[in-house]
């Protein structure tokens, strides 16, 4: 095993565990909805906090669920051709696409929200909602935790593509599922 095969796998797992731990916001956001509903609907009581932290709740799920969702091949993309191309034509697309596209634009996001989030955190930023929930700096920090996992995770598939196009690596590919034809 190579030390670019050992570092993807790294990403992957750091990537796995990330998406299988968000996945859990997903209970604590149906029982606040739930709540919310009850209390609207049959006591008539709102709660701008409790409608904010599913909003926040349902943002970081796809958030840092998003390079999850590439290591899982998740993704939606037109595979007219892709679906059916042969495994080396697969590694040399999410090779492109990961260096020309992916990469690039996830360090974009995070040149750009890094100086939004620090100004958030600099006046430790609150919800404009009068009771709205006060760590909208922390759900701000979110989108660079995103732009970081989805970037490392569009590296890890750059790196098996490439590994693939080398005939050294079994895997084609971002996502750890089986591709056909492989």
């Amino acid at each position: 095993m190579t030390l670019l095969s050992r570092l993807a796998d790294a990403i992957d797992r750091v990537n796995d565990r990330a998406g299988r731990g968000v996945a859990w916001l997903l209970i604590a956001m149906v029982l606040v909805q739930f709540t919310v509903v009850i209390l609207r609907y049959v006591f008539a009581i709102g709660s701008a906090a409790a409608q904010e932290a599913i909003w926040a709740m349902h943002g970081v799920v796809f958030l840092i669920g998003a390079g999850y969702t590439l290591l899982q091949d998740g993704h939606v993309r037109v595979d007219v051709f892709y679906r059916e191309a042969s495994a080396r034509f697969r590694a040399m697309v999410d090779l492109a696409g990961a260096v020309l596209f992916l990469v690039p634009v996830c360090a974009m996001i995070l040149w750009l929200s890094v100086p939004y989030a620090a100004r958030s955190w600099a006046v430790l930023e609150g919800s404009t909602e009068t009771g709205g929930l006060p760590l909208v700096f922390a759900y701000k920090t979110v989108i660079c935790v995103f732009a970081v996992l989805l970037g490392l995770q569009g590296l890890s598939m750059a790196i098996r593509s490439a590994l693939r196009l080398a005939g050294r690596d079994g895997k084609a590919g971002g996502g750890t599922r089986a591709q056909p034809g492989l």
